[in-house]
């Protein structure tokens, strides 16, 4: 039996507030909001996203291609590391085609930069903005309460022209 044309992958990711730090989300700077501490811009959209895509192709997760322990990659902008988790699927033989993310916060609220991060998230990835959507949701108290920022994504991805690679 052949590879299927269409493959799925979900991606999570969560950290904990870091007050010195600028905040991303999906590649945008929220201005006045604490950012997220880890050992790269800490962008929980981006990384998400990125393990949604290796995941559907099959190429493990981002700390096996981006480990923390890797000083290299220290302090990497989440949106540099999706471009270049794109270009692997591409070298493997998959296509991202279309992503849907929800961020689980209390704040920032999105509803103003969810356009500028479709942008950017689209932009990183080479797909249409529509291809991308961003939606949020706040845990109404039950966690991640102003300490952290979470994010779920699902990703679809192809073999170029819906084909199983050769």
């Amino acid at each position: 039996m052949g590879e299927a044309p269409v493959r799925v992958g979900l991606g999570v990711d969560v950290h904990p507030r870091d007050d010195p730090r600028p905040l991303f989300l999906g590649g945008v700077r929220f201005e006045g909001e604490p950012g997220l501490a880890g050992h790269s811009d800490a962008d929980v959209v981006c990384h998400a996203l990125a393990d949604a895509l290796l995941g559907a192709a099959g190429l493990v997760d981002i700390g096996d291609h981006f480990p923390d322990t890797d000083p290299a990659v220290r302090g990497i902008s989440g949106i540099d590391l999706l471009g270049r988790v794109a270009a692997m699927l591409r070298e493997a033989g998959h296509e991202p085609r279309s992503c849907d993310l929800v961020v689980l916060a209390e704040r920032p609220r999105l509803a103003e930069a969810r356009d500028r991060m479709r942008a950017a998230l689209a932009g990183a990835l080479g797909l249409p903005a529509d291809a991308v959507s961003v939606k949020a949701t706040r845990p109404e108290g039950l966690g991640l309460s102003g300490d952290g920022i979470g994010c779920f994504a699902v990703a679809l991805v192809s073999p170029p022209n819906g084909s199983p690679p050769s």
